[in-house]
């Protein structure tokens, strides 16, 4: 990775989840940004469910087009992307690994924008968003018996039960705990990390083994699931549906979450009872 392009993301290689971003994609064939062209090039060369993925056009090419962005991608399958920017970049990359919830999420604000017009924007439509920029899907093992920390871990994570949730229990992640950036905005500014960045997360539930699996079986599964979730329970419709995940407390995130002291920023990983987030 040697392009002037990537320096800021070579610079994170060991960060997880630009290590899983280079696992699945190979960045190191473009000297140049990828722009729409190379995300419709790394789209074929993909194992990513195609069909379900539009495909991406350069902002500069839509003319005098009025649809509003969700409008367009819905209405011409094709997903306007800014040339040379990390933010639609990235956004791309996740559209190749979780094509059915990011069209989902595009159809429910479809609806909304259909219901209740364009502004103000639905409280629906808000959590869409939110979630859209600063999602984290974590897809955990099925535990062997009802006391497994497997089953436990959404309630700790709701909780705010950090020390338990990456220090008691670091070694189930990667293991039976698996994380996926979903937010583009989460990738944004993990080039440039800073204490305080925090998503939000939603968590499946996946059969044990999950981690044999290779990296885009794994991702089709998530996405599955994950559509069912959020229609089986009507997430973005719920008052308190999205929690929030200090994201730099992530195992292999950043290296300094490797000394357990780090955990002890109550300033950052905050106790329930002072947190005040919707």
């Amino acid at each position: 990775m040697n392009s002037n392009w990537l320096a800021p993301f070579s610079s994170h290689q060991s960060s997880l989840p630009f290590k899983k971003l280079s696992e699945l994609f190979d960045f190191a064939q473009f000297t140049t940004w990828p722009n729409a062209a190379g995300l419709n090039r790394l789209k074929r060369q993909s194992k990513a469910d195609v069909n379900h993925s539009p495909d991406f056009i350069c902002q500069s090419q839509l003319g005098n087009n009025e649809d509003y962005y969700e409008q367009y991608i819905f209405n011409h399958h094709r997903i306007p992307t800014r040339p040379d920017n990390w933010h639609d970049f990235f956004n791309g990359l996740i559209w190749l690994q979780f094509p059915q919830t990011k069209r989902l999420l595009n159809q429910l604000h479809i609806e909304d924008i259909t219901q209740f017009g364009l502004h103000p924007r639905s409280h629906r439509r808000n959590k869409l968003t939110h979630f859209d920029e600063c999602g984290v899907v974590l897809a955990i093992e099925c535990g062997q018996h009802e006391n497994a920390i497997q089953g436990r871990m959404p309630e700790l994570l709701r909780q705010h039960e950090w020390r338990q949730v990456f220090v008691d229990n670091r070694r189930q992640w990667g293991a039976t705990i698996h994380s996926f950036m979903f937010g583009h905005a989460n990738l944004e500014m993990l080039l440039q990390p800073f204490i305080g960045l925090t998503g939000k997360w939603l968590s499946v539930e996946v059969p044990s083994g999950f981690g044999d699996l290779s990296g885009f079986e794994q991702l089709a599964l998530t996405d599955q699931l994950l559509c069912k979730k959020i229609t089986d329970e009507n997430v973005f419709a719920q008052k308190n549906g999205l929690f929030p995940l200090p994201l730099l407390g992530i195992p292999d995130v950043t290296e300094a979450s490797e000394d357990p002291r780090y955990y002890d920023n109550n300033d950052y990983f905050r106790p329930r009872s002072k947190y005040h987030g919707k």
